[in-house]
């Protein structure tokens, strides 16, 4: 998923480079015209204006040549609540509502977002996009970090995602995200690298992160307490987890049929060589299959991977097309 920028022609070139990459992307136009919170440069004049972008947006996305397999979708995309107006936060959800389209937006990611949403209107992010119609199974809300017991029950009832950035929290989010605990709760989760806030664009990066974040979250940071004191007990994830949120948690927490090996589903995949000299990963004749997974996770790197597929084409490498 991407946030484009509020210029329309510019996020067209976007989901164009996309498509020509064949690269799966559910993008969107982001939608902000808060003036207390967005400067002059960089917000939409009306809330009337941004929704007539957002719908021009989805119709050049609909109309793209080449993607009648869609594999480029539109998503609506209100920034946070914090850079929309009540009335443009309306219009979007009706728009959600009309035209089925993704939804994406922050919510609930640092301790000033959360506590700006609560002062403005009373009540938490995840309510407040309920109450604009902008919770659905096709929204995807970022972050997270800040969600109650209320919120997660509210987001699981409605089959909402949540997309789990956890180098981008450890920069921007003030908190560790409470991963195990999310997904305890039955709320779909799928892994990001936010590219605008983490250092690497890697999702095998962002999956080592995620297992030491959870790690972190279970033992404490702070050595000055007590260790009962500063843990947090059955916090972490293994590597299975974690590979498992950049597969098939990210292709169920989008509502698509990609992310696993099943009858019905796109393949999309990468094949590892991992025997490539300028690699790291190196792995033994006794290793078990949860071994050389652990291995992957925690060694590959761009040099491995020799070829890739999108939606049962081959799009990088030499392996045979399917």
């Amino acid at each position: 998923m991407y946030f484009g920028t509020i210029h329309r022609e510019a996020t067209q070139i976007l989901a164009d480079i996309c498509l020509t990459k064949s690269q799966r992307a559910l993008s969107g136009r982001v939608a902000m015209d808060n003036p207390a919170q967005c400067p002059a440069y960089y917000r939409d004049p009306s809330a009337q204006f941004a929704e007539a972008e957002t719908r021009a947006f989805i119709r050049y996305v609909q109309s793209l040549p080449g993607n009648d397999r869609e594999l480029i979708r539109p998503v609506i995309t209100p920034r946070f609540i914090p850079s929309c107006s009540d009335l443009l936060l309306e219009k979007l959800g009706m728009l959600a509502a009309e035209t089925g389209c993704h939804v994406q937006t922050h919510c609930s990611e640092s301790d000033w977002e959360h506590r700006y949403v609560l002062d403005r209107l009373g009540v938490t992010d995840t309510a407040a996009l309920g109450r604009f119609g902008l919770l659905s199974r096709r929204t995807i809300l970022a972050h997270g970090n800040f969600l109650s017991d209320a919120d997660l029950d509210w987001i699981a009832a409605q089959g909402s995602g949540v997309a789990h950035f956890p180098l981008s929290n450890a920069y921007f989010s003030d908190a560790v995200f409470p991963l195990r605990r999310v997904l305890n709760r039955g709320v779909h989760v799928g892994l990001g690298t936010d590219i605008a806030g983490g250092s690497s664009p890697s999702i095998l990066d962002n999956a080592r992160q995620a297992a030491v974040a959870s790690r972190l979250l279970e033992s404490g940071v702070d050595a000055q307490l007590d260790r009962a004191l500063r843990r947090r007990p059955d916090s972490r994830i293994d590597a299975p987890t974690a590979f498992w949120l950049a597969t098939a948690g990210g292709g169920i927490a989008l509502d698509l049929k990609v992310g696993l090996f099943r009858p019905g589903y796109q393949f999309d995949a990468i094949l590892l060589d991992t025997a490539v000299r300028s690699g790291h990963l190196q792995l033994a004749p006794t290793d078990e299959p949860e071994q050389i997974l652990q291995k992957i996770l925690y060694a590959a790197s761009r040099a491995n991977i020799r070829d890739v597929w999108v939606a049962n084409r081959r799009v990088y490498g030499q392996a045979p097309s399917l």
